[in-house]
């Protein structure tokens, strides 16, 4: 899964041709930020040029308040997975002192592509934004730390952009460490700092003391690429998609048991089921979706698809948009050993740091397995160890492994049950989440 199907081309504006000379061109309908009929490379700036125009600058203080301004009312939250405002982190770091801006396409996700596939198919997209960010801030460095996947094409867009150091602005960019946990926000400090992909302490916080003492501001590509065009549109254009309280469109991955498994652009909001539609439809029948990522929740089929994916449409189900992954489980795969694998694969992913991401998720991730295998009679202990690991970690990494385990407690009661009785309906020969090799990590 490593680019958007040209399908995705029926539910946009067809093309985005050329402006007349003279006329910007048009905002661009859904997909905003991703090419209409992808082509399988990068656009090329000329190209980039043609379809946006020219980016938003900050050229004077009363550009850079308005820019600010429509960033605020234009309600976006990060698209890493927090979904923290992006107003708030711009204007607290504009308030330090001699900036960093960094542009996190780390992508530790074993199941999304939706960061690899923005960055090699729209890299000047995520470079605006990125360059808008520091100018908001004040900053002079921008770092793009990209999926390794990723760093031919982003290097590539920022070479054509012009020499380093020839504009205010220098940009450079990083090939991301592996691993899971890479992707946090303080495990991607502490790799540019010191080479370890791991988090450090929760204080100082970014903003005050981020990457080599100066406030950083750290954003995923997303946001970054939607700051771009809110910059060039402005906020009323921003949210003309999505719900008032979760405005804009959302970069989500769909895969598992649908035909064309996909990285499509929507607004939040959208009906879950019109999502899988827009990835050619269930191609068995689905059991349950998850969620937001190997740190989001499992849901029943039938209690979600028709609820919105946003925030308010999931909650009801104990779930989130997060980092915009859904994945079908078919009727006929095992619930629990899916679970299983995941959870031993973020056990194994610890950053060793701490004794309940350590030991706690070790321990948890073999109940699991025993339950899996149909061994019940470590459930109690199961639940019990749950809520002493969670929320006890030096990072979010175990309590993120928590809320999938309960999640999946939940919605696969009846297996417990048909394993109890030494059955699964498990009859699937391949696992359907991804999860890499010890080799790949």
């Amino acid at each position: 899964m490593t680019r958007a199907p040209a399908g995705l081309a029926r539910y946009a504006r067809a093309g985005q041709p050329g402006p007349p000379p003279g006329r910007p061109p048009a905002p661009p309908a859904l997909p905003r930020l991703l090419p209409a009929a992808p082509s399988g490379q990068p656009a090329s700036l000329a190209e980039h040029l043609t379809r946006y125009g020219p980016r938003a600058a900050v050229l004077t203080e009363r550009s850079r308040v308005g820019l600010l301004r429509e960033v605020q009312e234009s309600g976006l939250t990060g698209r890493g997975g927090a979904a923290f405002p992006a107003f708030v982190k711009l204007s607290t770091v504009a308030a330090g002192r001699d900036p960093v801006v960094i542009a996190n396409g780390t992508e530790g996700e074993p199941a999304s592509a939706k960061d690899k596939v923005l960055l090699t198919s729209s890299p000047h997209l995520v470079l605006d934004g990125a360059v808008l960010a520091a100018e908001l801030t004040g900053a002079r460095q921008v770092i793009v730390v990209a999926h390794r996947d990723a760093v031919a094409a982003v290097s590539a867009a920022a070479a054509e952009r012009g020499r380093p150091g020839r504009g205010r602005v220098q940009i450079t960019v990083r090939a991301a460490a592996g691993g899971f946990v890479a992707g946090e926000a303080r495990a991607v400090v502490n790799w540019l700092s010191r080479g370890r992909p791991v988090p450090t302490a929760a204080y100082p916080r970014l903003f005050e003391r981020g990457l080599g003492g100066a406030p950083t501001l750290l954003h995923n590509v997303e946001t970054l690429a939607h700051l771009a065009l809110i910059g060039r549109y402005g906020a009323a254009w921003f949210r003309s998609a999505g719900t008032p309280a979760e405005p804009g469109s959302m970069l989500v991955t769909v895969r598992g048991a649908v035909r064309v498994p996909s990285v499509l652009e929507v607004g939040l909001g959208t009906p879950l089921q019109d999502i899988l539609e827009l990835a050619g439809g269930p191609s068995v029948p689905v059991q349950a979706l998850l969620l937001g990522g190997y740190f989001g929740s499992w849901a029943r089929a039938e209690e979600v698809i028709g609820q919105p994916f946003s925030a308010a449409g999931l909650a009801g189900a104990g779930a989130a948009p997060g980092a915009g992954l859904i994945a079908a489980l078919p009727a006929d795969a095992c619930g629990l050993a899916e679970t299983a694998r995941v959870v031993r694969y973020l056990a194994d992913s610890s950053a060793g740091q701490c004794g309940p991401c350590l030991f706690g998720l070790d321990a948890v991730a073999g109940q699991i397995e025993q339950l899996a295998r149909g061994e019940r009679d470590g459930l109690p202990l199961l639940r019990r160890w749950l809520g002493q690991v969670d929320r006890r970690g030096a990072c979010a990494h175990p309590d993120g492994a928590v809320r999938l385990v309960r999640s999946a407690l939940r919605v696969f009661a009846s297996e417990l049950d048909q394993h109890d009785q030494g059955w699964c309906r498990g009859t699937r020969p391949d696992p359907v989440l991804p999860v890499p090799s010890r080799r790949d990590r």
